[in-house]
């Protein structure tokens, strides 16, 4: 109850930024605090409540995404995957798995090089999946100055991969 009151606006958010979807929302909301309530006594995300479940949500309604258009992809899904594909390696089979950890440390080096506006415009992007248009009126910045600071991320963060050993 506490949860949904302090963060269930910021989760439907997220779930609805990706599927486009209010009731689908709500769902993959609901079943967050479900697997959120599961996966609590191995964890326990007492600093870091938000992005527990943050993840949770994201991971849920990414899933119900795939799921629900298997031949019809979300445009703004494609948009996003198509963009981040140019710098970050996909992993073609499951020996690869090993690399995701090494993979997370070096973007999440790469966003500590960042600067904090720079950052929150790359995380609202890519994590939020919120729109050119939301991150311009929530920072106060110009869509030609996002659009351009999201593309010099992207090649600065190919480069950095690259430099870190990762084959693009």
């Amino acid at each position: 109850m506490h949860t949904s009151q302090k963060y269930g606006t910021k989760l439907k958010r997220i779930a609805q930024n990706v599927l486009s979807d209010t009731e689908t929302s709500e769902e993959c909301e609901n079943d967050a605090y479900l697997q959120t309530w599961n996966l609590i006594p191995p964890n326990e995300p007492r600093t870091y409540l938000f992005p527990f479940v943050g993840k949770i949500v994201r991971s849920l309604a990414i899933d119900r995404l795939r799921h629900e258009s298997r031949q019809k992809r979300s445009a703004l899904y494609c948009e996003l995957t198509d963009e981040m594909q140019e710098c970050i390696p996909g992993s073609a089979d499951a020996s690869q798995e090993y690399d995701a950890k090494e993979l997370i440390e070096c973007i999440n080096s790469f966003l500590d090089s960042c600067s904090d506006e720079q950052r929150n415009i790359f995380v609202r992007r890519y994590w939020y999946f919120d729109s050119v248009t939301e991150i311009c009126t929530k920072y106060s910045l110009p869509k030609s100055k996002v659009k351009t600071s999201l593309f010099r991320m992207r090649e600065k963060l190919k480069k950095h991969l690259v430099d870190g050993g990762f084959n693009l």
